[in-house]
């Protein structure tokens, strides 16, 4: 019973080195919510009525070169900046003294040694300081290509699109969604990030930096809203 004990946890040690091992890397995976859009689905084919120009494949002469269908790309500049910050001071003080006359006894004041013992007095103070700052700075540059996903009734674009970049020992990636106005797209099928209504624009990574500058799980214990002290 104590050679399998034993061999129980040499083998439970051993799963969990090599899951460690194994998570050290931290691959992205593709996120189905920022997946383009399947063409192939039978929604997405045309129909071949035997004329020249088919329904969903034409081609445009006299217009630019601009994504306006189901399925199409374009280029979105990323150009985020952010600053905040906020300051706040509370001061505030109160003194409150209060004297009670010495009292009498059959209209003569009671006293010891000539000085009246029944003088009484009361005072109170109280004091509350507090200040706080906070300040936050984001920048966000680049660029990444979106596929419409969806055309609204008012003829906005619905654009989603996720970009992956493996590095030596980690990954990054950049997700983005949101609303497109056709009149915002540039002549060369970009539009800039600020243009993106309803955005959700997402920048992480993986791998052996990240981990690095990530908490453990007994830290963030420590530092979450359950621990009591």
């Amino acid at each position: 019973m104590t050679h399998l004990l034993k061999r129980s946890l040499f083998l439970s040690a051993a799963f969990l080195l090599l899951h460690g091992c194994a998570s050290t890397r931290m691959e992205v995976q593709p996120d189905p919510m920022f997946a383009p859009v399947d063409l192939k689905a039978p929604r997405f084919q045309p129909v071949n009525n035997g004329s020249i120009f088919q329904s969903g494949r034409s081609v445009r002469l006299f217009e630019d070169s601009k994504a306006f269908r189901v399925g199409d790309l374009l280029s979105i500049t990323l150009s985020e900046s952010t600053n905040a910050s906020k300051s706040a001071a509370t001061n505030t003080a109160k003194d409150d003294d209060v004297t009670i006359g010495a009292g009498t006894l059959f209209g003569i004041s009671p006293t010891h040694n000539g000085e009246t013992f029944l003088n009484s007095g009361l005072s109170a103070e109280r004091a509350f300081a507090g200040s706080g700052d906070t300040a936050q700075s984001n920048s966000l540059r680049g660029e990444i290509s979106v596929m419409v996903t969806d055309i609204l009734p008012n003829g906005n674009l619905v654009v989603r699109g996720e970009k992956i970049i493996g590095l030596n020992q980690g990954s990054e990636f950049i997700r983005i969604a949101g609303i497109v106005r056709p009149q915002d797209v540039s002549a060369n099928n970009v539009v800039v990030s600020g243009k993106l209504a309803n955005a959700r624009i997402f920048y992480g990574g993986g791998g052996v930096i990240a981990e690095a500058n990530t908490k453990g799980w007994l830290s963030r214990f420590f530092d979450s809203p359950v621990f009591p002290f």
